[in-house]
């Protein structure tokens, strides 16, 4: 209220999104829930992973990365530099850090 007494303001209601995540308010229970689906549905879309199927584990832990697996012609180098890694890792940190502490 003291707020609306020193600035123009209107009430707009109950909050449903704020900096991107969506949030649910549970007055019974006295819950807020925070969720950045819409967050990770355009990441997926932005990198055409939409359709990719979800799994627990990205990576089996038995399987190695090795220097073996790096491009080695110029071809391979110039497929490499098409895939925005960067955009990507830098997509999901932002989620991570936020609010999926999980994906970490």
């Amino acid at each position: 209220m003291q707020l609306s007494k020193e600035f123009n303001m209107k009430d707009l209601g109950v909050a449903q999104k704020i900096l991107g995540m969506q949030n649910r308010r549970d007055r019974v229970v006295g819950k807020i829930c925070l969720s950045q689906t819409k967050y990770i549905q355009n990441i997926l879309e932005r990198f055409n992973m939409n359709e990719a199927k979800p799994v627990t584990t990205p990576l089996a832990a038995h399987y190695r990365l090795s220097v073996l697996q790096c491009p080695t012609t110029e071809k391979e180098l110039e497929e490499m530099n098409k895939v925005p890694y960067a955009s990507v890792v830098g997509c999901l940190m932002y989620a991570m850090v936020c609010t999926r502490h999980d994906l970490a």
